[in-house]
């Protein structure tokens, strides 16, 4: 997956966003993106490898990594930052739309205009805010879904040190330890912090939008 592509895309997104959009575009890639590509990888680069249990029965150990980890907490994150990167997308049609729109209106030759055209920044309103606005609304329910099946899919946010286990081929109820319990649920809690973070975010961006288009 290219970053750097997905943050492009999202910064030319940004000019016609508010200041709170802003706010949670830096806070997405600094807080979010950056940590989990440049240390939670690492951290969680030997979950499987350094999962032991006390069992030498063959594929014991396997069945039960799949028990307790059936997906990973990075490729959890990984789909999360995508759907949640998705829906401003939304806003980069429409403005591409009317971009569009406009080109065709001008004259050619009118190379100042055009190039104007390019780096004006659209008001949020009309169908500008209803697109906005619906980036926010599935923002909220993705960024929200996400954390849910987190808490549920791993039971909190708290990494184990120990876990029990029997399932078939396990001879019988067989322990199996984690690495670095502790670490993990350093950068578990600290995700769900920033996850919570964005939330927030997003939600007083929604209250804003809604509170400039009533009427006065």
């Amino acid at each position: 997956m290219s970053w750097p592509a997905l943050y492009a895309q999202l910064v030319g997104v940004n000019r016609h966003s508010t200041s709170l959009g802003k706010i949670w575009l830096s806070v997405l890639f600094i807080f979010r993106v950056m940590v989990l590509v440049v240390a939670a990888e690492s951290v969680w680069g030997d979950e499987q490898s350094d999962f032991t249990c006390n069992t030498l029965q063959p594929g014991c150990e396997n069945v039960c990594y799949d028990q307790f980890f059936p997906v990973s907490h990075i490729r959890l994150w990984c789909l999360q930052l995508v759907f949640v990167s998705t829906p401003t997308l939304m806003v980069s049609m429409y403005v591409a739309y009317r971009n569009h729109s406009d080109k065709r209106r001008l004259l050619q030759g009118q190379e100042d205009e055009m190039e104007s055209l390019k780096k004006r920044r659209l008001p949020i309103s009309g169908a500008l805010w209803w697109t906005y606005l619906c980036s926010l609304v599935v923002r909220l329910l993705f960024e929200g879904g996400f954390m849910y099946a987190l808490y549920v899919v791993y039971d909190g946010f708290q990494m184990p040190r120990l876990v029990q286990c029997h399932q078939w081929p396990c001879p019988n109820l067989v322990d199996c330890f984690i690495s670095r319990p502790t670490e993990k649920t350093i950068f578990t809690v600290f995700m769900a912090t920033a996850s919570s973070i964005c939330i927030v975010l997003n939600m007083a961006e929604l209250v804003y939008l809604v509170s400039k288009a009533l009427p006065k």
